[in-house]
């Protein structure tokens, strides 16, 4: 996110989903877009997918983590689309100020989280109850 970005990330309370660590690796190199089917309450979520380690130091066992905001309007179903590209290479919820290119044929898990505070301007924030309905979630090629 740039300098002056109307989006806004606030360190609050958190609750996710993750997938099991996926036995061997998923590649994505052949698709250029995250695809989702949500139905929601207004809030904004987080998408992450999880690659084998190739940033961090050697010796830190902790896989790489790449973000993009989900913002699902209350009430009907929606096709959300997430180009890879949009996601930022993330660091304990924090992004990570480097150039960095996500390699999408190493993919080991996927996840979606609520954070209570921040996101899309204009999104339900705060504490309280959430929602949010998945009907199925998969990779795509946009061109």
């Amino acid at each position: 996110m740039s300098e002056g970005s109307p989006w806004r990330i606030r360190r609050s309370g958190f609750c996710g989903m993750r997938s099991k660590k996926f036995d061997g690796y998923i590649d994505l190199d052949s698709y250029d877009t995250i695809a989702m089917k949500l139905r929601g309450d207004g809030r904004t979520y987080i998408s992450t997918i999880y690659t084998e380690n190739w940033v961090n130091s050697p010796g830190q066992e902790e896989d790489n983590s790449w973000q993009a905001f989900v913002y699902v309007p209350h009430g009907s179903w929606r096709i959300l689309k997430i180009p890879l590209d949009s996601y930022l290479p993330t660091w304990k919820g924090n992004v990570i100020e480097a150039n960095m290119e996500m390699n999408p044929s190493r993919v080991v898990g996927m996840s979606l989280s609520l954070n209570a505070e921040g996101g899309v301007p204009g999104a339900k924030t705060g504490p309280g109850d959430f929602r949010l309905d998945v009907d199925w979630i998969k990779a795509m090629r946009s061109l």
